[in-house]
């Protein structure tokens, strides 16, 4: 994950139980295990895109309960399309296992 800061990264710890309670509504809807980091990568990245001078918690709390998983499936998938190599989590041994044809 990139390290660059964004101005809302002093809330994080505030926001973690909205952040979690929104990837265990992913998971509930059938999306599979959804990162907090990933949401917050999505808010910051796309969301968030343009910061808000004081901005109060209860805007930012609202911003994630409203996500909607459409919008974040659709910047995880262009993500995924920019990433240089797909397969950099898989060991190289998995990886000849899974490119053999049986």
């Amino acid at each position: 994950m990139e390290t660059s800061h964004h101005p809302y990264d002093s809330y994080l710890h505030m926001l973690e139980p909205a952040l979690t309670s929104k990837a265990e509504e992913f998971a509930v809807l059938g999306y599979g295990k959804v990162k907090t980091e990933d949401l917050w990568s999505f808010l910051t990245k796309k969301k968030w895109k343009k910061h808000k001078e004081g901005i109060r918690i209860y805007e930012l709390v609202s911003d994630i309960l409203s996500m909607k998983v459409g919008e974040f499936m659709n910047f995880a998938t262009v993500e995924a399309f920019k990433s240089p190599d797909w397969f950099s989590d898989i060991e190289s041994d998995e990886l000849q296992e899974l490119l053999q044809v049986k």
